[in-house]
Protein backbone atom coordinates (compact mmCIF):
# COMPACT_ATOMS: atom_id res chain seq x y z
CA UNK A 1 0.00 0.00 0.00
CA UNK A 2 1.32 3.25 -0.86
CA UNK A 3 -0.01 6.26 1.41
CA UNK A 4 -1.30 9.42 -0.50
CA UNK A 5 -2.27 13.05 0.85
CA UNK A 6 -1.96 11.57 4.46
CA UNK A 7 -4.87 9.24 4.77
CA UNK A 8 -5.58 8.77 1.45
CA UNK A 9 -3.49 5.31 -0.20
CA UNK A 10 -3.68 3.49 -3.07
CA UNK A 11 -3.51 -0.36 -2.55
CA UNK A 12 -2.55 -3.76 -4.90
CA UNK A 13 -5.41 -6.01 -4.46
CA UNK A 14 -4.61 -8.45 -7.74
CA UNK A 15 -3.67 -8.57 -11.09
CA UNK A 16 -4.06 -10.86 -14.28
CA UNK A 17 -2.00 -11.57 -17.02
CA UNK A 18 2.08 -9.87 -17.50
CA UNK A 19 3.66 -9.02 -20.63
CA UNK A 20 3.63 -12.46 -22.51
CA UNK A 21 -0.14 -11.97 -21.99
CA UNK A 22 0.07 -8.79 -23.97
CA UNK A 23 2.52 -10.42 -26.70
CA UNK A 24 0.24 -13.45 -27.05
CA UNK A 25 -2.85 -11.14 -27.50
CA UNK A 26 -0.87 -9.97 -30.43
CA UNK A 27 0.60 -12.80 -32.35
CA UNK A 28 -2.92 -14.71 -32.01
CA UNK A 29 -3.30 -12.37 -35.47
CA UNK A 30 -0.93 -14.55 -37.03
CA UNK A 31 -2.32 -18.03 -34.81
CA UNK A 32 1.35 -17.55 -33.28
CA UNK A 33 1.81 -17.90 -29.69
CA UNK A 34 5.40 -17.31 -27.26
CA UNK A 35 5.91 -19.62 -24.42
CA UNK A 36 8.37 -17.93 -23.06
CA UNK A 37 9.33 -13.85 -23.11
CA UNK A 38 12.41 -12.95 -25.53
CA UNK A 39 14.07 -9.89 -26.93
CA UNK A 40 11.34 -10.20 -29.74
CA UNK A 41 8.80 -10.08 -28.20
CA UNK A 42 10.18 -6.68 -26.06
CA UNK A 43 10.17 -5.10 -29.62
CA UNK A 44 6.90 -6.17 -30.47
CA UNK A 45 5.47 -4.54 -27.59
CA UNK A 46 7.89 -1.43 -28.24
CA UNK A 47 6.14 -1.59 -31.95
CA UNK A 48 2.68 -1.71 -30.36
CA UNK A 49 2.91 0.72 -28.42
CA UNK A 50 4.46 3.12 -30.78
CA UNK A 51 1.78 2.78 -33.47
CA UNK A 52 -1.23 2.78 -31.31
CA UNK A 53 -2.53 -0.74 -31.37
CA UNK A 54 -4.02 -0.76 -27.76
CA UNK A 55 -5.86 -3.65 -27.78
CA UNK A 56 -3.75 -6.37 -26.96
CA UNK A 57 -2.55 -4.36 -23.76
CA UNK A 58 -6.20 -4.02 -22.59
CA UNK A 59 -6.50 -8.41 -21.93
CA UNK A 60 -4.30 -7.75 -18.43
CA UNK A 61 -6.02 -6.26 -16.16
CA UNK A 62 -5.41 -4.91 -12.68
CA UNK A 63 -7.58 -3.96 -9.12
CA UNK A 64 -6.67 -1.58 -6.84
CA UNK A 65 -8.51 -0.25 -3.62
CA UNK A 66 -7.58 3.79 -3.97
CA UNK A 67 -9.22 6.76 -0.74
CA UNK A 68 -8.96 9.73 -2.12
CA UNK A 69 -10.72 12.95 -1.46
CA UNK A 70 -14.41 13.33 -3.41
CA UNK A 71 -13.52 15.89 -5.69
CA UNK A 72 -10.21 13.58 -6.69
CA UNK A 73 -12.15 10.56 -7.60
CA UNK A 74 -14.36 12.82 -9.43
CA UNK A 75 -11.25 13.47 -11.74
CA UNK A 76 -10.18 9.43 -11.64
CA UNK A 77 -13.65 8.55 -12.42
CA UNK A 78 -13.80 10.42 -15.56
CA UNK A 79 -11.49 7.98 -17.10
CA UNK A 80 -14.76 5.08 -18.31
CA UNK A 81 -13.08 3.18 -20.81
CA UNK A 82 -11.96 0.51 -19.44
CA UNK A 83 -12.92 0.66 -16.19
CA UNK A 84 -15.39 -0.60 -13.45
CA UNK A 85 -15.56 0.83 -10.36
CA UNK A 86 -17.82 0.16 -6.83
CA UNK A 87 -17.55 2.80 -4.19
CA UNK A 88 -18.21 2.94 -0.45
CA UNK A 89 -21.42 4.51 -0.28
CA UNK A 90 -23.02 6.82 2.46
CA UNK A 91 -26.05 5.72 2.08
CA UNK A 92 -25.01 2.55 4.05
CA UNK A 93 -21.85 3.48 5.44
CA UNK A 94 -22.61 6.28 8.28
CA UNK A 95 -19.48 6.20 10.11
CA UNK A 96 -17.37 8.96 11.26
CA UNK A 97 -15.63 10.51 7.88
CA UNK A 98 -11.95 11.78 7.62
CA UNK A 99 -11.40 14.67 5.30
CA UNK A 100 -8.30 15.96 3.36
CA UNK A 101 -6.49 19.32 4.28
CA UNK A 102 -4.93 20.47 1.44
CA UNK A 103 -1.11 22.07 0.79
CA UNK A 104 -2.35 24.99 -0.36
CA UNK A 105 -1.39 26.81 -3.54
CA UNK A 106 -1.78 30.22 -5.22
CA UNK A 107 -4.83 30.78 -7.61
CA UNK A 108 -3.43 30.08 -11.33
CA UNK A 109 -2.31 33.34 -13.04
CA UNK A 110 -1.48 34.52 -16.49
CA UNK A 111 -5.29 34.54 -17.13
CA UNK A 112 -5.49 30.78 -16.87
CA UNK A 113 -8.91 29.73 -16.10
CA UNK A 114 -7.90 26.35 -13.95
CA UNK A 115 -5.26 25.13 -12.14
CA UNK A 116 -2.84 26.83 -9.44
CA UNK A 117 0.48 28.55 -8.89
CA UNK A 118 3.16 27.99 -6.23
CA UNK A 119 2.83 26.63 -2.94
CA UNK A 120 1.75 28.63 -0.19
CA UNK A 121 3.64 28.83 3.02
CA UNK A 122 1.68 31.03 5.05
CA UNK A 123 -1.15 29.23 5.21
CA UNK A 124 -2.18 28.86 9.35
CA UNK A 125 -5.09 31.03 9.26
CA UNK A 126 -6.63 28.99 5.92
CA UNK A 127 -5.53 25.92 7.62
CA UNK A 128 -7.71 26.94 10.59
CA UNK A 129 -10.51 28.27 8.32
CA UNK A 130 -11.02 25.04 7.00
CA UNK A 131 -10.51 22.83 9.55
CA UNK A 132 -13.35 24.57 11.47
CA UNK A 133 -15.39 24.11 8.72
CA UNK A 134 -15.22 19.95 8.47
CA UNK A 135 -14.96 19.57 12.06
CA UNK A 136 -18.76 21.47 12.06
CA UNK A 137 -19.82 19.48 9.03
CA UNK A 138 -19.08 16.35 10.63
CA UNK A 139 -21.16 17.90 13.77
CA UNK A 140 -24.10 18.27 11.51
CA UNK A 141 -23.86 14.85 9.28
CA UNK A 142 -23.82 13.38 13.05
CA UNK A 143 -26.48 14.82 14.70
CA UNK A 144 -28.57 14.13 11.34
CA UNK A 145 -27.68 10.76 11.88
CA UNK A 146 -28.64 10.80 15.69
CA UNK A 147 -32.12 12.44 14.56
CA UNK A 148 -33.05 9.73 12.39
CA UNK A 149 -32.47 11.38 9.07
CA UNK A 150 -31.40 9.13 6.54
CA UNK A 151 -27.82 8.44 5.81
CA UNK A 152 -28.33 8.84 2.18
CA UNK A 153 -29.45 12.74 2.70
CA UNK A 154 -27.42 13.49 5.63
CA UNK A 155 -24.30 13.18 3.48
CA UNK A 156 -25.63 16.26 1.59
CA UNK A 157 -23.55 18.18 4.09
CA UNK A 158 -20.23 17.12 3.59
CA UNK A 159 -17.74 18.76 1.87
CA UNK A 160 -15.75 18.28 -1.54
CA UNK A 161 -12.44 17.54 0.69
CA UNK A 162 -14.23 14.02 2.27
CA UNK A 163 -12.38 11.31 1.72
CA UNK A 164 -13.75 8.64 -0.24
CA UNK A 165 -12.58 5.12 -1.21
CA UNK A 166 -12.92 2.21 -3.84
CA UNK A 167 -12.12 -0.76 -5.61
CA UNK A 168 -11.24 0.05 -9.40
CA UNK A 169 -10.72 -2.93 -12.27
CA UNK A 170 -9.02 -1.65 -15.17
CA UNK A 171 -6.82 -2.77 -18.08
CA UNK A 172 -3.37 -2.13 -18.95
CA UNK A 173 -3.96 -0.21 -21.44
CA UNK A 174 -6.68 2.03 -19.57
CA UNK A 175 -4.63 2.56 -16.42
CA UNK A 176 -1.35 3.73 -18.45
CA UNK A 177 -3.92 6.70 -19.95
CA UNK A 178 -4.77 7.72 -16.55
CA UNK A 179 -0.77 7.48 -15.63
CA UNK A 180 0.60 9.45 -19.09
CA UNK A 181 -2.28 12.35 -18.37
CA UNK A 182 -3.16 12.62 -14.66
CA UNK A 183 1.17 13.27 -14.36
CA UNK A 184 1.10 15.52 -16.55
CA UNK A 185 2.50 18.59 -15.26
CA UNK A 186 -1.03 20.59 -15.73
CA UNK A 187 -2.97 18.34 -13.77
CA UNK A 188 -4.19 18.83 -10.33
CA UNK A 189 -1.19 18.17 -8.00
CA UNK A 190 -3.60 16.02 -5.94
CA UNK A 191 -4.44 13.89 -8.62
CA UNK A 192 -0.33 13.48 -9.90
CA UNK A 193 -0.11 12.04 -6.45
CA UNK A 194 -2.10 9.44 -7.24
CA UNK A 195 -0.90 8.32 -10.48
CA UNK A 196 2.13 8.56 -9.36
CA UNK A 197 1.46 5.69 -7.07
CA UNK A 198 -0.69 4.23 -9.53
CA UNK A 199 2.74 4.14 -11.50
CA UNK A 200 4.70 2.54 -8.46
CA UNK A 201 2.36 -0.32 -8.27
CA UNK A 202 1.42 -1.49 -11.94
CA UNK A 203 5.50 -1.08 -13.09
CA UNK A 204 7.13 -3.77 -11.53
CA UNK A 205 3.49 -6.32 -12.95
CA UNK A 206 4.60 -5.50 -16.36
CA UNK A 207 7.63 -3.64 -16.74
CA UNK A 208 8.15 -3.55 -20.59
CA UNK A 209 4.66 -3.33 -21.28
CA UNK A 210 4.08 -0.14 -18.72
CA UNK A 211 7.33 1.45 -20.35
CA UNK A 212 6.52 1.02 -23.43
CA UNK A 213 3.22 2.76 -22.87
CA UNK A 214 3.79 5.42 -20.83
CA UNK A 215 7.65 6.36 -21.82
CA UNK A 216 7.96 5.28 -25.65
CA UNK A 217 4.06 4.67 -26.62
Amino acid sequence: MINVLGNGFVRYISHMGDDLTVVNAARVSFAKESLEFSDKDEKLISYLAKHNHWTPFAHPQITLHIKAPISIRTQLFKHKVGFVENEVSRRYVKDRPDFYLPKWRGAPTNGAKQGSSDFVEETDEANDLVSELFLHAIGIYEDLIKAGFAPEQARFVLPQGTMTEWWWTGSLSAYARVYKQRKDPHAQWEVQQYADAIGQIVAPLYPFSWRALTEGG
